[in-house]
């Protein structure tokens, strides 16, 4: 077999690059915040960049933080729904720290509460399986659906971040769906907020989620 020269090397080298086997040291040293959601941070009805989650990452880039944010987000996603997505996700990008906003879509849908609880806790169990840090966002329902039930859904967030020793955002929407008028935030779905409250909605998660930096 000949001898292979440098030349042969430095064309190997190039070719794994073009394949993408040889990846830039720096992306691969960034820790990952991966953001599992459904349309609130899915920039559901809104100009791209301009969701909260986006918003985290230009936070990141003024405190000079080094983390990549991965937006694993769909509209209209549900518990069970992010339950089956999470194990391929975590695979592929091994984050550090997941922040769960899930939950929402299951009490508009009517889902059992039990069902969306035991959802959330194997999100949380599989996140720290392989050691990711959890953030869960509490959602709150409407009071329409009753104050026993409402009292009861708030509850699961709470009960399952002492259970499991997660960080925990208590209500995700706070100063958006309990303001004084809070149609002005709302799109006309009056679900969806607008852009312009998105800037609040990261202000509840930022204080949490940077203690997990």
């Amino acid at each position: 077999m000949p001898l292979w020269k440098r030349r042969d090397f430095n064309l190997l080298g190039i070719s794994l690059w073009v394949q993408g086997v040889c990846q830039p040291l720096a992306h691969a040293a960034d820790p990952t915040v991966m953001v599992l959601g459904d349309s609130l941070s899915a920039e559901y009805g809104l100009a791209r960049g301009t969701g909260w989650v986006a918003l985290l990452e230009q936070q990141l880039l003024k405190d000079k933080l080094a983390w990549r944010v991965v937006n694993a987000s769909i509209s209209g996603e549900t518990t069970a729904g992010g339950r089956a997505r999470l194990p391929a996700l975590l695979k592929q990008h091994q984050p550090q720290i997941v922040v769960i906003e899930l939950g929402g879509n299951d009490a508009l849908r009517g889902f059992s509460m039990a069902m969306t609880e035991d959802n959330l806790q194997e999100m949380v169990q599989a996140c720290q399986a392989i050691h990711a840090k959890v953030l869960l966002l509490g959602m709150q329902v409407p009071p329409n659906y009753g104050a026993d039930y409402a009292q009861q859904f708030s509850q699961v967030f709470l009960r399952l971040s002492k259970k499991h020793k997660t960080a925990l955002v208590p209500f995700f929407l706070k100063g958006i769906a309990d303001a004084p008028n809070p149609t002005e935030w709302f799109q006309a779905d009056r679900i969806h907020p607008k852009s312009e409250a998105h800037p609040r909605l990261l202000a509840n998660v930022w204080p949490v989620l940077k203690k997990l930096l």
